[in-house]
């Protein structure tokens, strides 16, 4: 099962672009929102974003995820 938690992280990083952004947003530590990542991707087994060290976008297993299907359904209307 996943927790609430990861998949809010998971919102986040995907929304903001960025691991700083989201942990700024969420009040938590980058290291704690890298290891959400990590902990949820580990779950999945699936590598859920690119990362490049002035970028983060979606893989094609991050775009799956229903939660950012949703909100990005939100976003264009």
């Amino acid at each position: 099962m996943i927790k609430i938690e990861l998949l809010k992280v998971f919102l986040s990083v995907a929304d903001e672009g960025s691991f700083t952004k989201a942990a700024e947003k969420l009040e938590m530590s980058n290291q704690l929102v890298s290891k959400y990542i990590s902990q949820l991707e580990t779950h999945l087994n699936a590598r859920l974003f690119n990362r490049t060290t002035r970028k983060v976008s979606l893989t094609e297993a991050g775009e799956k995820m229903p939660p950012t299907r949703e909100t990005n359904t939100r976003k264009c209307r």
